[in-house]
């Protein structure tokens, strides 16, 4: 092939790849999605929750009984509360969670292995969803109880979901691809809640200190862009309202942010005092610099843990993004 021909094509082929870079690059700095789990022995704090501030609301966590019936306390105060203040927030009943009791273990296994069992939790979950009037599912099995049934039980649900325009997602570790979720499974989640924490906590007491920096959310983007593939469009940042205090080399306590804006204003803008580390507002603050830049928003554990004050950590968020004029619920700027 003629080299001047050969030049032109390469140089067209860069230009064309330099374009769609640009492309995502210009919509991801548009817009963002700030998600918030709030778990049920939080409810008693939905007053004080700012729902306009959020543009998914992840109602955790929801387990089946045997028969794949959801448990879950009453929602709907919780979801008229949500829809009041934010007519567009879209709410999801997040499935499962990082720790469960030996029933619900055996219960998500039983329900989600055997591939007769399947179409009674799909249906179950997809009937609780309506019922609610939610709009979609969150799936936040972890770890040991990612089971080997989990990417068909994923599939499945999915086209169940998908029947009523309803979105599924999942929360996934920081550096972690699970063995039991297939590439036709991890591509259905609308996106992906990557959380960027828990890099040392009480399972490991004689390693003190963050447990989610700055570095871990850059490594943690990385690992799920650059090694796994997936695009920054279906990647949320996952950042925490809590901290660990390693008390000594036998003992580490979780705490909320609140409970250090508590003790002091001043601990709202650092991330370490004595053996407590935690994400202060400054901290948060360049999360979603590189959020803006890298992914597609900004994902929260949990908004109960927050400071409902001027020193709030989902304001601070919200006032962020609006400084670097990214759209999120363009509601209460404040």
């Amino acid at each position: 092939m003629n080299k001047k021909i050969v030049l032109i094509i390469l140089i067209f082929s860069i230009s064309c790849t330099k374009d769609q870079e640009e492309v995502f690059n210009n919509q991801n700095n548009t817009s963002a999605k700030v998600i918030g789990y709030f778990p049920t022995w939080r409810f008693g704090l939905s007053d004080d929750i700012e729902y306009c501030k959020l543009t998914h609301l992840n109602l955790a966590f929801a387990n089946p009984d045997s028969e794949g019936n959801l448990i879950m306390p009453d929602i709907s105060k919780i979801v008229n509360d949500a829809k009041s203040d934010n007519p567009n927030i879209q709410i999801c009943i997040s499935i499962g969670g990082g720790v469960l009791n030996s029933e619900q273990a055996l219960n998500w296994s039983n329900l989600i292995d055997n591939s007769e069992n399947r179409p009674k939790i799909v249906n179950k979950i997809l009937e609780y969803v309506l019922s609610n009037n939610l709009d979609g599912v969150d799936v936040d099995l972890e770890w040991q109880y990612v089971t080997s049934g989990y990417s068909d039980f994923i599939i499945e649900l999915n086209n169940a979901l998908d029947q009523h325009s309803k979105i599924i997602t999942a929360a996934l570790p920081a550096k972690t691809l699970y063995s039991n979720l297939n590439n036709n499974a991890l591509n259905i989640f609308d996106f992906i809640n990557i959380m960027a924490y828990d890099f040392t906590g009480p399972w490991n007491p004689t390693a003190p200190g963050q447990h989610s920096s700055y570095n871990h959310a850059i490594e943690s983007i990385d690992f799920w862009k650059n090694s796994i593939g997936i695009t920054s469009e279906k990647l949320i940042l996952g950042v925490p309202f809590y901290g660990y205090d390693f008390v000594n080399s036998d003992t580490v306590n979780a705490f909320t942010f609140s409970s250090m804006v508590e003790l002091s204003n001043a601990n709202a803008d650092i991330d370490n005092v004595g053996t407590k580390f935690y994400n202060g507002r400054s901290t948060i603050r360049s999360k979603v610099q590189l959020a803006s830049n890298e992914v597609n928003g900004i994902m929260i554990w949990e908004l109960g843990q927050d400071s409902f004050s001027e020193y709030s950590l989902l304001k601070t968020i919200h006032k962020e993004y609006d400084k670097l004029e990214i759209k999120t619920t363009e509601l209460c700027i404040d």
